[in-house]
């Protein structure tokens, strides 16, 4: 486990590295105190986010045990204080500033959900895994609805993305931890149904991503401009790609948000199909590591948390690349690591750190 975890960080630090190295080639050619907004800000939270992974990867993730539900009350009372004191930023309000620092609440309660459903699920008291002795309120429904409140706040600021991804970690979770199928089967089939009413629920903007998902040059002027730039991008990287300034794409702002969702497109721009493949094996290289600690634990509310760390990095890492790639809807979600934005770097890492610490205590019980 020693090597793996080496090998983890190995791929962790190179990630964090060519992120700045994207960022800085992205903002090369803009003013100094851009320069300075952008590529220094997130080199000073990627020594914050070391920091804080050597932190947690030295805290025993028993600790965390007696901070899980606190921790999720004090997440779901900051979603309530954004949606009136925080600042908008783009339509949205999820951020609070404390002068040149930003804080999304949003970011820091993926890991208080992961922390509160393993714990949940991890409790003998108040969950069995034996499928005779479940019953439908315990296992899914109380579970459920404690997660629904954060997934409605998130989904009022307006962030349909992150919404989507506190979805999916529950019923991967629910999965994981033995709920019965007939019971992840009845909520997916109310999904289904409830749609046609979700779609009322949605922005202009977010109908028209989905829209344009379907078919991008319905709008290729408005909503349909950035997801055509991303793939033009991608695809003018070809084999070895232009190099790390010589990225047109990027570094002449026809691809907006290039620092931010879209930087993978940006990535691939610098450098191309062999660069990106390079990347995406060094994520499956976290994933896989995330997947052997999970599996080789043998104490229920370690192994839901790993399962639970790795199904947010393995979410958020296929759905920004097919996002980049055309292949899902533009739901603003961040490539880990990579993405400008000191929460997320900073969840990542903390999740990092918590995950080495799994594997140095799997044979706690």
């Amino acid at each position: 486990m020693r090597y793996l975890a080496a090998r983890t960080l190995f791929a962790v630090v190179v990630i964090m590295l060519l992120g700045l190295l994207t960022l800085y080639a992205i903002t090369d050619r803009d003013a100094d105190f851009l320069k300075k907004q952008i590529f220094l800000k997130q080199l000073n939270w990627a020594l914050a986010g070391i920091a804080a992974m050597v932190i947690f990867s030295n805290i025993h993730y028993i600790r965390l045990w007696d901070f899980s539900y606190p921790l999720f009350g004090v997440s779901v009372f900051l979603l309530v204080l954004v949606l009136f004191r925080g600042d908008a930023r783009m339509g949205a309000q999820r951020w609070f500033s404390f002068g040149e620092i930003s804080f999304q609440p949003s970011e820091f309660t993926k890991i208080a959900v992961i922390l509160f459903l393993s714990r949940y699920f991890g409790s003998k008291a108040s969950f069995d895994t034996h499928a005779k002795r479940q019953n439908l309120f315990n296992s899914f429904i109380l579970p459920f609805s404690a997660i629904c409140v954060p997934i409605a706040l998130i989904f009022i600021q307006p962030d349909l993305g992150t919404a989507i991804v506190y979805f999916v970690i529950v019923i991967v979770m629910m999965f994981i931890t033995g709920v019965k199928l007939r019971y992840l089967a009845m909520f997916t089939g109310a999904l289904l149904l409830s749609l046609p009413l979700g779609w009322h629920l949605l922005k202009d903007y977010q109908k028209d991503r989905l829209l344009v998902f379907i078919n991008p040059n319905i709008d290729p002027l408005g909503a349909g401009y950035t997801i055509i730039q991303s793939k033009i991008a991608i695809g003018s990287g070809v084999l070895f790609g232009k190099g790390l300034l010589g990225s047109t794409q990027s570094q002449l702002k026809f691809l907006p948000e290039s620092h931010t969702d879209f930087i993978f497109a940006s990535f691939a721009e610098q450098w191309g199909f062999l660069g990106s493949a390079a990347l995406i094996l060094l994520y499956f290289l976290i994933i896989r590591f995330g997947l052997q600690v999970a599996e080789k634990n043998s104490d229920p509310f370690g192994k839901f948390l790993a399962y639970g760390i790795t199904s947010l990095w393995a979410l958020h890492v296929a759905v920004n690349i097919a996002m980049t790639a055309g292949f899902a809807p533009v739901v603003g979600i961040t490539l880990p690591l990579m993405s400008y934005g000191g929460s997320s770097l900073l969840v990542n890492c903390i999740s990092l750190g918590i995950l080495f610490n799994i594997s140095k205590n799997r044979a706690v019980f």
